[in-house]
């Protein structure tokens, strides 16, 4: 598409708005810190984009592959090893923010309520928090526990997105299928952004839409 072409729903965004995303992304960034507690936040005081997502979905891998940075973002094969808030902060603009997993945590319940009511309330509460991309595995689509998080964003009024990962596990043809099903699905939910954007941290699929898709949420 070139620049000054008209938006469509495949496309919603023109070269110059990749191109912007993409320069963003490739810009320094760094992990500032991780919260364990509400007192414990940063200063509100740069835009923030959540990622929120079941245990092992995917979330630190696609950071990674955001910021084209292998080891941002720490990937862990056991589920339910992120227990805190851990904030990044992109080309000093912009923060990307880790929320912790749910589902399949290997801890108590106890312990694992604990941090996932500390994502909650980060979500309630935080005035810069522009969007939160929740990632559902490609694999599966939604699932009960995704449908609880999409419940308490609605609540919370927080303006979310649907980010399905690791498409590169499906078949031909299965990607878009599952991404027209999964935005059926949340067709009716007040506070769902109405587009699906799907990505593959392994083939690249995606990640240049997902960029201009954040870079809009917080900037315009």
């Amino acid at each position: 598409m070139t620049e000054g072409a008209p938006r469509t729903a495949d496309a919603p965004f023109d070269d110059a708005r990749i191109e912007a995303a993409r320069v963003l992304f490739a810009g320094p960034a760094e992990f500032l810190m991780g919260a364990v507690s509400i007192d414990g936040l940063p200063s509100p005081d740069l835009p923030e984009v959540a990622f929120a997502g079941r245990s092992n979905v995917g979330k630190s891998s696609l950071l990674n592959a955001l910021v084209s940075r292998h080891r941002l973002a720490r990937a862990s094969t056991e589920p339910g090893r992120t227990r805190e808030i851990n904030f990044f902060v992109l080309d000093g603009r912009l923060r990307l923010v880790d929320l912790p997993g749910y589902g399949f945590a290997k801890v108590s319940r106890r312990a694992a309520l604990a941090f996932q009511d500390l994502g909650r309330a980060y979500l309630r509460g935080r005035p810069n928090l522009k969007r939160v991309y929740m990632l559902i595995d490609s694999r599966h689509g939604l699932k009960a526990s995704d449908g609880e998080a999409l419940d308490a964003l609605d609540k919370a009024a927080v303006s979310y997105q649907i980010v399905l990962t690791k498409t590169d596990k499906l078949g031909r043809g299965e990607g878009q299928v599952r991404a027209a099903a999964t935005l059926a699905a949340i067709a009716r939910r007040p506070a769902a952004f109405p587009r699906i954007v799907a990505t593959s941290t392994q083939t690249g699929e995606g990640l240049a839409m997902l960029r201009a898709e954040i870079a809009a949420a917080a900037f315009g």
